[in-house]
């Protein structure tokens, strides 16, 4: 089920890794700012999601 596996990757991403949750927090805190304070919940995820991928070399431009 090839196609079925790349669509669940592309909507449930999950990452594993053993990064403290401090690192994850404090990376959320860089985005979170006074600046965009109105970011919705799920641009705030999606904006997380992207950081992610591309300091793990996934997603390069």
């Amino acid at each position: 089920y090839p196609i079925l596996f790349g669509l669940a990757l592309d909507i449930m991403p999950v990452q594993a890794s053993a990064v403290p949750c401090e690192h994850v927090f404090s990376s959320s805190k860089e985005t979170d700012s006074d600046k965009r304070s109105r970011l919705s919940p799920a641009l705030m995820e999606v904006l997380q999601v992207l950081k992610s991928f591309y300091r793990n070399k996934r997603l390069s431009f």
